[in-house]
């Protein structure tokens, strides 16, 4: 090779090592944006319930138990629900309605509800821990408080999930039932307060984001089996996507990915020490009145 041919060749290898250079360098991926610090529950997964005491907005959960959710939607469309009362009130506890005879005793025309007591987690579905009891781990989908295996046994199951369930923190919404497990019908009850004992044995379909102020309102019952006498009532119930744009409230909730949220948690954390529990956590809302 002469001298000439030697030049050319070395300029043509650091030119094209140079473009290469240059592809690799624009190759690299920007760096994900920080997450949104809120995010707005969809019009069709938030539930309307005015009553007599106020507004009550409830996140729907979907992806923890779909036919629960279904279900009510589709006797809030059909306006069942309107007008019933809260015919079981306890305080400390919860608050039960969804009764067209007000005593309990009555459900909707359609067939009773197979139990979603637990649900599958894939990696797809968006999960924020908070604490990790030996074995599992605590934290939310969407403001669902839930505890779930750890996502490391995900690759040892047929699915690709592990196993979840909700957890019965203050203002989850919980679907009664008679003494069988695929009872579950058409009443409901929001918690008033936390109550562990009900978590896998009563299906879990959403949380109230706005208004546990006004389920606290409702009036409670004096006697031992609940009931209440001369009861509030819930005057419309509606998904939000059913209403007219005028009359469609919007929530927006602290997103769970945000570092708002990791200090929220970490200022839980403090404040309980020893005693810190998921049901600890109020996830910060803001609401937008329909117009």
């Amino acid at each position: 090779m002469t001298i000439r041919t030697l030049m050319i060749a070395t300029a043509m290898l650091t030119a094209t090592s140079g473009a290469a250079l240059a592809q690799d360098a624009t190759a690299v991926p920007a760096p994900p944006p920080p997450p949104a610090e809120w995010r707005t529950v969809a019009p069709e997964n938030l539930l309307v319930i005015d009553t007599s005491k106020g507004q009550v907005l409830v996140e729907l959960a979907p992806q923890i138990a779909p036919a629960h959710v279904e279900r009510i939607k589709l006797l809030a469309s059909r306006g069942f629900y309107d007008n019933l009362v809260w015919h079981r009130v306890i305080d400390w506890f919860m608050a039960q309605t969804g009764d067209p005879l007000g005593t309990g005793e009555g459900q909707s025309w359609y067939p009773d509800l197979k139990g979603e007591f637990t649900f599958r987690r894939g990696a797809d579905m968006a999960f924020t821990p908070v604490a990790a009891p030996v074995g599992t781990l605590v934290g939310f989908v969407d403001s669902i408080p839930v505890q779930t295996q750890p996502d490391a046994l995900m690759s040892g199951t047929g699915d690709n999930k592990v196993h979840g369930w909700a957890l019965y923190c203050p203002g989850v919404a919980g679907m009664a039932r008679d003494e069988g497990n695929d009872t579950a019908n058409s009443q409901f009850f929001l918690m008033r307060q936390a109550y562990p004992a009900l978590d896998k044995r009563y299906t879990v379909w959403g949380r109230v984001v706005s208004g546990l102020d006004v389920v606290r309102a409702l009036k409670a019952s004096g006697t031992p089996d609940g009931l209440v006498q001369g009861p509030d009532q819930m005057t419309r119930v509606r998904v939000a996507s059913d209403l007219p744009a005028a009359e469609r409230p919007t929530a927006s909730v602290l997103n769970t990915n945000s570092a708002t949220f990791q200090t929220l948690v970490q200022q839980a954390r403090q404040a309980r020490g020893a005693d810190f529990s998921v049901c600890d956590i109020e996830l910060p809302v803001r609401i937008t009145p329909a117009a």
